[in-house]
């Protein structure tokens, strides 16, 4: 019996996913990389100065590195890559199902991302998400930025502690945390009310914040399946912000009460 089309194509894409390696690169990526326990390590490439820099990290991880000649560098970077003498071959981390880690906290946030493929902008999100302690950044699989040398250099190491999943359906990834409890908002600069209206009374339940890609923004599939468009309020005439620094204030402004208790 011929399987169908959609049985096919899923397990294509396990299969890539499988053969599927990373380049991250930067003395501060890599650096955080060889720490992580949980990253599958494949193959280092390091100057001798770079070396020297990362001598405790690399010790005791059992890969040995490569150490070549600054002016014979040659791995898989995008041209113009500061590298800072220092790359290493990866296997993208696995985090597990979006219940795995959106369950647990008190009150969890969560950043959702609606087609945001610029990885410098993923990785200053995720750097943010780490600081203010969202649970998760939940992108999709397709039109969504992936694991990249870039995006790690501009996580400054949060990818290797910060959940980043990426899910085949947005749309079907906030059902799914609706039916977890999360209020899920929007961001639209049209929306009538401020992220701070939307959770007054509200914050001790878990948020979701789904953001957009600049200029497009939300999808209307998207902006029919949260819960309620928010804006960020604004002072006098607004253009518009940054997806990176939108996120960052969208989660202190959605934050979660303080638990005195715990003080």
């Amino acid at each position: 019996m011929k399987k169908p089309k959609w049985v096919v194509q899923k397990e294509q894409d396990k299969k890539a996913q499988g053969r599927e390696t990373v380049w991250l690169f930067g003395l501060h990526a890599v650096r955080d990389a060889l720490m992580n326990p949980d990253r599958q390590k494949i193959r280092l490439v390091v100057t001798l100065n770079a070396h020297n820099k990362l001598s405790d990290a690399i010790d005791g991880v059992g890969i040995t590195p490569e150490i070549v000649d600054p002016r014979r560098f040659s791995v898989p970077l995008d041209p113009g890559s500061v590298h800072q003498g220092a790359a290493m071959e990866v296997k993208p981390l696995e985090w597990g199902r979006l219940e795995d880690v959106c369950i647990g906290p008190k009150s969890p946030r969560v950043i959702l991302l609606d087609r945001v493929t610029d990885p410098h902008n993923v990785g200053a999100i995720l750097r943010s998400a780490e600081v203010l302690g969202a649970s998760a950044v939940v992108g999709t699989r397709h039109h969504s930025a992936p694991e990249t040398g870039a995006l790690a250099k501009t996580a400054s190491g949060a990818l290797e502690r910060q959940p980043y999943i990426r899910v085949r359906n947005l749309a079907d990834a906030i059902r799914d945390l609706q039916n977890m409890g999360y209020l899920v908002l929007g961001l639209d600069g049209e929306a009538t009310q401020t992220i701070e209206m939307a959770v007054e009374g509200k914050r001790d339940h878990p948020v979701a914040l789904v953001l957009g890609a600049e200029g497009p923004g939300l999808r209307e599939k998207t902006k029919e399946t949260v819960d309620a468009l928010v804006r960020i309020d604004a002072a006098g005439q607004f253009g518009s912000l940054n997806v990176s620094n939108a996120a960052a204030i969208a989660l202190y402004a959605s934050k979660a009460p303080v638990d005195r208790a715990q003080d």
